[in-house]
């Protein structure tokens, strides 16, 4: 079901972008809205059931809300240096979290609602579904409604900018690299020809693809940092003690531009991952590459975040000349959040380069 999710998304979005080109003499494109209506449509799609058409006013407040999730959870917010100060909240920091976090309970309350009311005979149509299935009363203790929003909320905040990040960053690498860019589109030409789209059982014969998304994720993980573990035992690491109880944070970025795992770690070389790095997996096994964690708390969406960049990532290039709208090269400066996210937006000019059948 995932698969098929992920591509009628990406088929859509480039139906509509090859429609545009046919209207609008050198229509630019804002990559990062084409690539996040994609996420979103998916995450909504297979979590909910819900797709985000238009522009509503519903939907722009959904879409507001998940930004502000992201742009606040990496805010300087003063009480969390001086806990005294927290009554008078100097920065506004906590009245806006709460804001944000009443609003998103606010959407999933509803469309739980939603779901309880239009359950037909047990019929599970998406994953909320699934989970109104399964708890049928507390669990642990805890309300059934507060589990199944949080579930669900979680896999939606976790999927989409991470996503939609990481997509925005390979194109950008790719565009001032036309060198790479043309390479992987030869390798697509090649296995897929000109009259389909790029399908989830292609992917394994893409392997230049698979190296540029390796680097890709190298340089740009989601997150700088990992999400906070807690050592359960005394230990020491690099000659520094570390007592039981002690909150860890992993520099994955710092980690993966390490000169000494990486020679020239700032170069875009996908290259690295064909040869001197070719063993080098994204599953947590190699501490070198570890853009999803490691071990038993890694993100247990590896498996769909991978194929859906691959998958998007490759259609894009196959269907696609792509071209900067200003001409000028793309900037790589980083928006201050809890993901990973160009600052800038990326525009630039889709050009569809494959036949009409590919698009409909």
């Amino acid at each position: 079901m995932n698969s098929h999710v992920m591509l009628s998304e990406v088929k859509t979005a480039m139906n509509d972008s090859y429609n545009n080109s046919n209207n609008k003499s050198m229509a630019v494109t804002e990559m990062d809205k084409w690539f996040g209506e994609i996420s979103l449509n998916v995450l909504f799609r297979l979590v909910v059931g819900k797709r985000f058409t238009g522009h509503s006013e519903e939907n722009e407040r959904i879409r507001k809300a998940l930004r502000d999730f992201f742009d606040l959870g990496a805010s300087f917010v003063v009480a969390d240096s001086i806990p005294w100060l927290r009554w008078l909240d100097l920065d506004g920091g906590e009245k806006a979290m709460k804001k944000t976090a009443k609003e998103l309970d606010e959407f999933v309350q509803t469309w739980l609602e939603e779901h309880r009311l239009s359950r037909n005979h047990g019929a599970e149509r998406d994953y909320m579904d699934k989970l109104i299935s399964s708890f049928h009363q507390g669990f642990d203790g805890h309300d059934v409604d507060t589990l199944i929003k949080a579930t669900c909320l979680t896999l939606i905040l976790a999927g989409t900018d991470t996503t939609t990040g990481t997509l925005g960053w390979a194109l950008a690498l790719l565009l001032n690299n036309r060198q790479i860019l043309n390479k992987a589109v030869h390798e697509l030409d090649t296995h897929i020809g000109t009259n389909r789209m790029v399908i989830e059982t292609d992917l394994n014969n893409l392997v230049y693809l698979q190296a540029i998304v390796k680097e890709t994720f190298r340089l740009y993980p989601p997150v700088v940092l990992s999400l906070p573990h807690e050592s359960m035992d005394d230990c020491v690491v690099g000659g520094y003690h570390i007592p039981a109880g002690t909150q860890l944070w992993t520099n994955i970025s710092k980690m993966q531009r390490d000169p000494a795992l990486y020679p020239d770690p700032l170069e875009f070389r996908p290259e690295r991952f064909l040869t001197t790095h070719k063993d080098i997996e994204l599953k947590g096994q190699h501490f070198e590459l570890i853009p999803f964690g490691a071990g038993r708390r890694m993100c247990p969406g590896m498996s769909f975040g991978l194929q859906m960049v691959q998958l998007t990532l490759a259609n894009v290039l196959h269907g696609f000349d792509i071209v900067i709208a200003d001409g000028k090269p793309v900037d790589m400066v980083e928006r201050v959040g809890i993901t990973s996210v160009k600052a800038n937006p990326l525009k630039v000019i889709l050009t569809p380069r494959l036949s009409t059948q590919a698009y409909v």
